[in-house]
């Protein structure tokens, strides 16, 4: 059973402007409760959608920028213009975004740095901060030091990714970040998001029924099995109750329909995929190596994805329905990406 929920948004533009927004609004689903089956609570696994627009500005929506909350542990993927404005409207905090992803190097996956980059010094941010993107963003990083970022009191490292491989590029103790080849028309790779597999819950009534020692809790919860003080053993399986599946989340814009990809997200939870255009204009969308929403949704079908979200929405639409009703027509657990937006794993 899904989970619904709501997201509260304030906007700056017109009458109109809100009333074309209430329009398109539909409930954040949470394809998974922060529950799992057997009712433990699961730790947080959240996407927050910053800006889901293409290149061509609109006062519709704000390029392309998303915030990956893992375990509270923010990871930016794509910094579009205008992204530190909305990662304030989100009220997340700067401070816990310490790493950020980058698929390519056209402005609107990109333009948000030098803004970023500067209100971090603001801030009087002293951690270093870590780039991952195509290692051409060296010259941009370093021109932008040079000329308007001289003096900021924190390291830029740039972790140079092969656009070519399905590699991992970044771990820590929460998840892992493996690139995702795609096909653009400059280097371009996505990202998988992989959860890092809990340790099983203790079962607390076992724990107090055989009196074990709560210093004997890191191992039992590690495999140990529980000897008593007569000999018995109490196996494993009856102290604990097996943690909730790792979750995972793939990220794949810009790029052409690819199913090279498939081995690589095969049965994520959700899959954010672009859809620039609709089938109407897919010409369009293989002359500039961009994806139709129909095609997101066949690569969400074959993949066995749980969900499916699009986005990159092209300037042309003034009503993304079209776009939401082709791709739910092959795959129906698609979801409109919306500024805004925090979709829970």
């Amino acid at each position: 059973m899904f989970h619904r929920s709501f997201f509260i948004c304030t906007f700056a533009g017109g009458k109109n402007e809100r009333s074309d927004f209430f329009s398109r609004l539909i409930p954040i689903i949470t394809y998974r409760n922060r529950y799992s089956e057997t009712g433990q609570i699961m730790e947080k696994f959240e996407i927050n959608i910053l800006g889901c627009g293409s290149a061509l500005p609109t006062t519709r929506h704000f390029p392309t920028s998303q915030v990956v909350n893992v375990r509270d542990k923010l990871y930016m993927i794509d910094c579009g213009e205008g992204a530190q404005l909305q990662l304030r409207r989100s009220r997340l905090k700067f401070n816990r975004l310490n790493h950020i992803f980058i698929s390519h190097l056209h402005g609107d996956h990109c333009f948000g740095l030098p803004g970023l980059i500067s209100t971090f010094s603001l801030l009087g941010r002293t951690a270093t901060l870590h780039i991952h993107a195509p290692a051409a963003l060296e010259t941009f990083l370093d021109t932008l030091q040079k000329s308007f970022c001289q003096n900021v009191g924190y390291r830029i490292a740039l972790h140079a990714i092969d656009t070519e491989t399905h590699s991992l590029i970044y771990e820590d103790r929460s998840v892992t970040v493996h690139s995702l080849p795609l096909r653009h028309r400059i280097p371009c790779c996505g990202f998988l998001f992989t959860e890092k597999q809990s340790l099983p819950h203790i079962r607390r009534e076992m724990i107090d029924f055989y009196h074990i020692p709560d210093y004997e809790i890191n191992r039992i919860k590690a495999g140990a099995d529980w000897t008593t003080p007569d000999g018995t053993v109490i196996a494993n399986n009856r102290l604990t109750r097996p943690a909730a599946p790792a979750r995972s989340y793939a990220y794949c814009s810009d790029t052409l329909y690819s199913p090279q990809l498939l081995p690589y997200i095969n049965k994520v939870d959700l899959l954010f995929h672009e859809a620039t255009f609709t089938e109407e204009h897919a010409l369009r969308a293989q002359e500039t190596c961009h994806s139709t929403a129909r095609q997101a949704a066949i690569q969400a079908r074959d993949c066995g994805a749980g969900r499916l979200c699009i986005g990159h929405f092209s300037a042309r639409y003034e009503d993304e329905t079209p776009l939401l009703e082709e791709a739910r027509s092959v795959f129906p657990h698609t979801l409109l990406a919306t500024e805004g937006m925090v979709l829970t794993l």
